[in-house]
């Protein structure tokens, strides 16, 4: 199956490009503009000069049947449009874009299209994660902090905290009927930003200091007398009395372990099989990321 690879920066050499190289099947085909590094990337993982691009349309016009969009997200949304257009299934690191505008333009131009657009949120997929699901969720708290990073809110909520919103969306045992925000403010810049959705016998708090002094991600899940922690998505404590410790195994990978090879493989699978991947759940996140935005502004 022809797929190509849009962006080859950090994101796309550290997470993804290790896990669609080792998949059988695929014709893997690769696009930048930077000439450069299209060559250096390509020799290392013995991708044809045939398979090399330097310009979108020329990418398409080879014949690609999915696209795995990682440019920046300021491009997002013209190389996803040209993509749907073409009759491409597409996956798209997070955000969108940074206007929920963009983000919708995108989601229905999909439907429209009849077009699967997925959009990387990893956490979902991440085993620890899911197994969250499977204990009482009264309380949901998860941190993601990082250290001397203060940030301007929109950038801060679309690129980074856009995770938490989505993972406090997904594992809130019902519907959501309350939302708060504080932040703390510096200079314009955001210091620290706490998340406060509820609904029916359940409370959800996302926490992001960007002055922590620690770069971390925890998450806790209790509820009926017992608890359960995950740590950097690796580490899961259960709590019931005496807490029992599991960590990733040995042999594990990271991409398997953070839910990137998941939701790689997922999607490929939904595109060989042609079950189209929507995109309407994922444009809810970013609504919820437009009004934490506008209120962090008032």
């Amino acid at each position: 199956m022809p797929v190509g690879v849009i962006g080859l920066g950090d994101i796309a050499q550290k997470a993804y490009l290790p896990v669609v190289t080792a998949l059988p099947g695929l014709d893997l085909r690769l696009m930048t503009r930077d000439r450069a590094k299209l060559g250096r990337i390509g020799d290392r993982h013995r991708i044809p000069a045939a398979a090399r691009f330097t310009e979108l349309g020329a990418l398409i016009d080879s014949g690609v049947r999915a696209a795995f969009v990682h440019a920046a997200t300021e491009q997002h949304v013209p190389i996803v449009e040209q993509l749907l257009t073409a009759g491409v299934d597409v996956y798209v690191d997070k955000p969108l874009d940074y206007t929920l505008a963009g983000a919708r333009r995108l989601v229905e131009l999909a439907e429209g299209t009849g077009r699967s657009l997925e959009v990387g949120f990893n956490r979902r997929h991440a085993p620890g994660y899911q197994q969250a699901q499977e204990r009482p969720r009264d309380l949901i708290v998860l941190q993601k902090n990082r250290e001397g990073l203060p940030e301007q809110a929109r950038t801060l909520v679309f690129d980074d905290f856009i995770h938490v919103v989505d993972t406090l969306r997904f594992l809130a045992p019902g519907e959501i009927s309350h939302v708060d925000v504080r932040a703390r403010t510096r200079d314009g810049l955001v210091e620290h930003l706490v998340l406060t959705l509820g609904g029916e016998g359940f409370t959800a708090l996302g926490i992001m200091n960007r002055v922590s002094g620690a770069t971390e991600e925890v998450l806790q899940v209790s509820g009926a007398d017992a608890k359960r922690e995950v740590h950097n998505l690796a580490e899961v404590i259960d709590h019931r009395g005496q807490p029992t410790v599991r960590r990733r195994g040995d042999w594990v990978s990271v991409a398997r372990q953070r839910g990137i090879e998941q939701c790689v493989t997922g999607f490929l699978d939904a595109v060989r099989a042609g079950r189209t991947v929507s995109a309407r759940d994922a444009l809810a996140t970013h609504e919820l990321c437009e009004e934490i935005v506008r209120r962090i502004g008032e």
